[in-house]
């Protein structure tokens, strides 16, 4: 039987290599300033990260920060898991909405998020500087009303 652990962590700086690792991009410079809320891990029966999720703030608006799941533990539903708490604790903290740019829209759908043009969107995510962006990289920005 295969153990998983989910836990917050303080340590967002080993999230962003996993992240990464994950094809999940991230940019140094962020078009406004992004307040961490809180982050979670999950780890196996040996302490091996296996995913993460971050929920922030920007400009005042809750955000999907970033999520992932090792490829080899998604049939695990670790990734509906995590969600589940960010969106959970958003709540507790107020929310009415919460923005997230999805390379997997699909699987946010599945969850209530609801794709939305640029427009639409806060001029907060840099999907647009980003050198992958429509060549590699379709992402859409989706939002959960809460």
């Amino acid at each position: 039987m295969i153990k998983f652990k989910i836990s917050v962590t303080e340590d967002y700086e080993k999230l962003v290599p996993f992240f990464i690792e994950n094809e999940l991009e991230f940019s140094e410079e962020e078009p406004v300033p992004t307040d961490l809320v809180k982050c979670w891990e999950i780890t196996d029966g040996e302490g091996k990260l296996i995913g993460g999720f971050v929920l922030a703030k920007r400009e005042g608006e809750f955000i999907v920060d970033g999520i992932a799941i090792d490829p080899e533990y998604r049939k695990f539903k670790l990734g509906k898991a995590l969600l589940e708490r960010g969106i959970e604790e958003a709540l507790k903290q107020g929310a009415k909405r919460i923005y997230l740019v999805a390379r997997a829209p699909g699987f946010f759908s599945k969850y209530g998020f609801k794709a939305i043009s640029r427009e639409e969107s806060p001029d907060f995510f840099e999907c647009l500087t980003c050198p992958q962006y429509q060549k590699s990289c379709f992402p859409e920005v989706m939002l959960l009303e809460l």
